[in-house]
């Protein structure tokens, strides 16, 4: 247990890591999280609006079902900007309460 507990930090880079690399890996997981989070927002809006504005698929959109479509994403995007700048506000003001 002696040599175990003692080996732990002993050579360079075990267990350790520069804030550099640190600060690119944080970069790189809040790049995979924005990506997913794009990617799980426009599956949420395509099923929702092609259930709300496509009656009878076929192999072709008519004028009223593309314009219904539009609509929909817009308002989905509308909605999805105006509750992420909340979340955010709310986020800032959590982290300045606590600091």
């Amino acid at each position: 247990m002696d040599s175990f507990g003692s080996s732990l930090g002993s050579s360079p880079g075990s267990g350790t890591m520069d804030s550099a690399k640190k600060s690119q890996i944080m970069d790189e997981v809040r790049t995979q999280i924005a990506l997913a989070n794009a990617q799980e927002l426009l599956q949420k809006m395509t099923d929702k609006c092609f259930k709300k504005c496509v009656y009878k698929p076929g192999t072709s959109l008519d004028s009223s079902e593309q314009k219904c479509i539009a609509m929909c994403m817009d308002r989905y995007m509308d909605s999805w900007n105006t509750v992420s700048k909340a979340y955010n506000a709310r986020l800032q003001r959590e982290r300045n309460r606590l600091t």
